[in-house]
């Protein structure tokens, strides 16, 4: 028997300075914060269905993208107007990369050099 899987639940990230992440993700970003019910530091947001969990780790070291940043491990998250998405994360001192493939896309990074990639999808009506 195969095993059925229903959903995308969430991503865990590690994090070296969970205060200036979440500045990230819930001020830059947007994302709402949700509750979490763990005792080690950590925060949870909420993107549509799905979670992304930031797991507080002040050993960790901080990632390198490699020279494209889209060829690397990342998620990407939809927006509806990638150019104002790219003039306020540019407003806020965020790097960017455009994507190579010539899509409605960026890759930005977080403050560990996690890479998100932003992507233009159109909004459905319901």
């Amino acid at each position: 028997m195969l095993m059925q899987l229903t959903n995308y639940l969430h991503t865990a990230l590690r994090v070296s300075d969970l205060a200036r992440s979440q500045h990230f993700y819930g001020t830059v970003l947007g994302l709402m914060k949700v509750d979490r019910p763990l005792k080690y530091p950590g925060a949870w947001y909420q993107i549509g269905a799905v979670q992304l969990h930031l797991i507080a780790d002040e050993q960790m070291e901080p990632i390198e993208p490699p020279e494209k940043w889209g060829r690397d491990r990342h998620f990407a998250l939809g927006v509806v107007d990638l150019e104002a998405a790219r003039v306020h994360l540019l407003a806020q001192g965020c790097q960017l990369q455009m994507s190579a493939s010539g899509r409605s896309a960026l890759f930005t990074q977080d403050p560990d050099g996690n890479v998100i990639e932003l992507t233009q999808v159109a909004v459905v009506e319901a």
